[in-house]
């Protein structure tokens, strides 16, 4: 949706390569993050509210351990877990700080995800649910622009939860907490951003499940060769 240049057949260019490079990557590490971070959790699967959390505490939840299938590694170890998130995490933040950098200088952001007049219209955004839930999807030239249902989502989650995830995992390390005390304070504790890290991180799983599904029912091949190739052939207008 970055370019709505057209040919005759209706194939055009839709996802620039930074997009493209930063999309495949965010989801190679966010899978590595995901599956090592519940390999870090097996290690106490319960968590707390506050600043201290340990057997004793009374956790507001309390889980069994996460089975090895959707661990790394699939067996537990906690020091190859750390180990896997540890590596994954900083080039995770770098790759987004670089992708809004980018996004800002080459009007990603205020072209294509920002609201326009009109967008946020209780009928416009009423249309839009009726629309998804009707899996009736845009066509023709209306396809390459995003709507009110997806740019929230996007804007959620690029200025939501990628940032909440990032800064709740750096207030669980004690040296960051040495340098940037603030955050301890910022989310009440450092079990408590044990918590938040948490919720945010199946919060982005079920924010992968919905794209994956709108993925498949939209048309996986025309969709996964767009942000392969950035080429995309427009769906035909319905009659």
């Amino acid at each position: 949706m970055d370019s709505q240049t057209a040919n005759m057949a209706g194939d055009v260019k839709r996802h620039r390569l930074s997009t493209r490079l930063w999309h495949w990557l965010n989801a190679a590490l966010l899978y590595t993050l995901f599956t090592s971070g519940l390999g870090i959790f097996n290690a106490h699967p319960r968590l707390y509210w506050g600043q201290y959390g340990a057997n004793f505490d009374h956790p507001w939840l309390t889980l069994d351990r996460f089975p090895g299938w959707i661990t790394l590694p699939a067996l537990y170890n906690l020091s190859m877990s750390r180990h896997w998130h540890l590596t994954a995490a900083p080039i995770f933040a770098f790759a987004l700080l670089f992708y809004m950098l980018w996004s800002l200088a080459n009007r990603h952001i205020s072209r294509d995800l920002a609201f326009r007049r009109g967008d946020l219209l209780p009928r416009h955004v009423w249309q839009d649910i009726k629309d998804h839930a009707r899996l009736r999807f845009p066509t023709g030239q209306a396809a390459l622009r995003y709507n009110v249902l997806q740019k929230t989502s996007y804007i959620a989650v690029i200025f939501g939860l990628l940032p909440l995830i990032i800064l709740t995992g750096l207030t669980m390390s004690p040296g960051m907490n040495a340098a940037w005390p603030w955050l301890v304070e910022l989310f009440g504790g450092r079990q408590s951003a044990r918590s938040i890290h948490f919720i945010t991180a199946f919060a982005l799983a079920g924010f992968f499940l919905v794209h994956i599904l709108m993925v498949m029912l939209a048309g996986p091949l025309n969709e996964i060769r767009s942000m392969i190739t950035g080429r995309y052939k427009l769906p035909q207008a319905r009659p």
